[in-house]
């Protein structure tokens, strides 16, 4: 899972076509929690969906475009486009239902 910088941010988002940005923290126990749920979707979806973490500490622009006030806080991507967020913690299952109509 990459984790993404300013200018990786936006040449993942312009050029993948499933890409589900992580917002997180390093301080944040639900995001610590979230991390090996997102670590399995990214190995082993067959979607081509990418998952990348962006550090809301490190690039608080960014979060803030996204409008990213409560992590972590999911938001997915198609075509360069913000599709779907989720809001918390949840396990894979919760997650696929969550996004899982936007992967199509």
């Amino acid at each position: 899972m990459e984790k993404l910088t300013n200018e990786t941010f936006k040449t993942n988002v312009e050029n993948e076509h499933l890409l589900l940005v992580d917002f997180y923290a390093d301080w944040c126990g639900p995001c610590k929690m979230m991390h090996p749920v997102l670590e399995d979707l990214d190995a082993t979806n067959d979607k081509g969906l990418k998952v990348a973490q962006i550090n809301v500490d490190e690039y608080p622009d960014i979060a803030g475009a996204y409008g990213v006030q409560s992590i972590p806080n999911l938001i997915l991507f198609k075509d360069g486009k913000a599709v779907n967020q989720a809001i918390g913690f949840m396990n894979k299952d919760q997650l696929l239902a969550k996004i899982g109509a936007d992967l199509d």
